[in-house]
């Protein structure tokens, strides 16, 4: 039998040019492109297979990304060390693998993650954005309110089904815990927001849709309780805008200490229902994704 090896990938990427992170026939995906990187580098064929902690939709971007793929132990001892300079020459310069290492017992990059983090950037100057970052920050050309939205956005934060800002998918459960939503401008620029987001978990679309709800409180088109209001109403609404991709990033993933990452691959396999005192024994929907 052969000796295998699970490695840990840490990856950022700009997501301008790709059909998002998973691999697709015929498209241009993060995913793809590490995996035939690897391939080559580690002579392997078929290519090993990725497993990630956040499939990114086309065009959202990632500071903080982490994969984990298993590969025998004899191709990884050839190239021990200097995996990240070898991807560095064979992959392309949007995306990178900054750190490559043998992933404690019980890790999975998917399932025993205790949050995701991301950024959304938006400038508010009537001029638009600078140049340099157009493909990172979405231009909103109506001045925010940052303390209407900050108070709108703590009154979505906790547990609860999160239907009316997800794209339902069938067998998935759409209950995350909201553990954080907070906007604040930055300190170099008086233009540029950020929203920082959250999570153990999105459902598809969620991340998105909590930004493009909340500009609309922050420019005044919503009054501050209507994000709530949609919420408890567990139905998508038409009315709530999905914010554009390119201004999403995926910053970071947090994982528990090494004795307790089986153990919360094992929690976050099960299907949450509010109210319940113990879940159902099945796979979880994907661990998100979160942008669309």
């Amino acid at each position: 039998m052969t000796a295998l090896v699970r490695l840990r990938l840490d990856i950022g990427y700009d997501g301008s040019d790709f059909a998002g992170w998973a691999r697709q026939p015929n498209q241009r995906t993060v995913q793809g492109v590490i995996e035939d990187a690897l391939a080559r580098m580690l002579r392997l064929d078929p290519p090993p297979m990725l497993t990630v902690a956040g499939r990114t939709d086309a065009g959202v971007h990632a500071r903080g990304q982490v994969a984990h793929l298993v590969v025998p132990v004899a191709a990884y001892s050839a190239i021990n060390g200097t995996m990240p300079r070898r991807l560095a020459g064979l992959l392309p310069p949007d995306v990178r693998v900054w750190r490559v290492s043998i992933a404690p017992e019980g890790f999975d990059a998917r399932f025993s993650a205790l949050s995701r983090r991301y950024v959304y950037r938006v400038c508010d100057n009537s001029f638009g954005v600078e140049p340099l970052r157009r493909h990172d920050v979405l231009w909103h050309p109506r001045p925010l309110n940052l303390a209407r939205m900050n108070d709108a956005a703590r009154r979505l934060v906790g547990e609860a089904d999160f239907a009316a800002y997800c794209r339902r998918r069938e067998g998935a459960t759409t209950i995350r815990e909201l553990l954080r939503y907070e906007w604040a401008r930055d300190d170099r620029d008086p233009h540029l927001v950020l929203a920082t987001v959250e999570a153990d978990a999105f459902c598809h679309s969620m991340v998105r849709a909590l930004v493009g709800a909340l500009l609309m409180v922050g420019d005044g088109r919503r009054e501050v309780e209507w994000p709530a209001e949609v919420l408890a109403a567990r139905v998508r609404d038409s009315g709530v805008n999905v914010a554009p991709a390119h201004g999403l990033s995926l910053e970071e993933i947090r994982y528990p200490d090494d004795d307790s990452l089986a153990r919360r691959a094992q929690e976050t396999r099960r299907v949450r229902t509010l109210n319940a005192t113990a879940g159902v024994e099945q796979q979880a929907a994907p661990s998100h994704q979160g942008s669309a």
